[in-house]
């Protein structure tokens, strides 16, 4: 795929392709840093710094939409997704201390959002926001809730983070009445529920096998990019 990008534009590298590739795969499975790499394949920082932002942007770029993912899904004959978030670390950003907090993990983040299928695999991730945003107003925000809709037949399974979301087809657990006890029936649902998106917390798992998401230390408006090119990877078997 590099070699073929390469071919197409005319640019000349000064390492091949394939050592371009593992020079990828090296920062994102493992999280070697860049100071590692440039020891590893004797390049300049610079040089590595460009290697894995042209090959992560290239394998992003091969990623669904969330439209796509969708409207593929709904061929399937499946009848409903799983909704979840999470927020990666990151180092801690002085200049937007606030905006990347996030006061439910305590510390600092970018919030992603992704779709999973009933067996857990993720087929869509988004682009990252601020550690700070709530699952809900994440989900506003990429218009998964409105996609929903116009789906009509594919119901979504989320956590209580996403009640109040404006769809009939959102499903999340009940919340306990203030001075009152849940009625046994909607404990039920809710157990039903959760029973249902647990297998859903597969996809954020597999995803965070790869090192670089431990905890990221580049720029947060990147962590989105980089995570598209994860799972396009993890679809190919890699």
């Amino acid at each position: 795929m590099l070699a073929d990008d390469r071919e197409r534009h005319g640019n000349w590298r000064k390492v091949p392709a394939r050592d371009q590739a593992l020079l990828a795969l090296a920062h994102l499975r493992n999280g070697d840093t860049y100071t590692r790499l440039v020891e590893g394949f004797q390049v300049g920082v610079a040089t590595v710094c460009r290697y894995v932002h042209e090959a992560v942007a290239l394998l992003a770029g091969r990623g669904r939409t969330l439209l796509a993912a969708v409207w593929a899904f709904a061929w399937c004959r499946s009848n409903f997704l799983i909704l979840d978030g999470t927020v990666i670390r990151i180092n801690r950003i002085r200049a937007h201390n606030r905006l990347y907090y996030s006061g439910k993990h305590k510390h600092h983040g970018v919030n992603l959002q992704g779709l999973m299928d009933p067996y857990g695999r993720m087929i869509w991730i988004s682009d990252g926001l601020p550690g700070s945003t709530h699952d809900i107003t994440a989900a506003r925000s990429h218009n998964i809730l409105h996609l929903i809709n116009q789906a009509e037949t594919i119901y979504l399974y989320a956590d209580k983070g996403y009640v109040g979301g404006e769809s009939e087809q959102l499903l999340t657990p009940r919340k306990k009445p203030q001075n009152a006890e849940l009625p046994d029936a909607d404990k039920e649902k809710n157990r039903s529920l959760s029973a249902t998106r647990a297998v859903g917390e597969r996809g954020f798992a597999v995803l965070k096998n790869w090192h670089v998401l431990d905890r990221y230390r580049g720029c947060p408006r990147r962590v989105g990019t980089i995570s598209q090119a994860i799972l396009v990877l993890t679809h190919e078997g890699i």
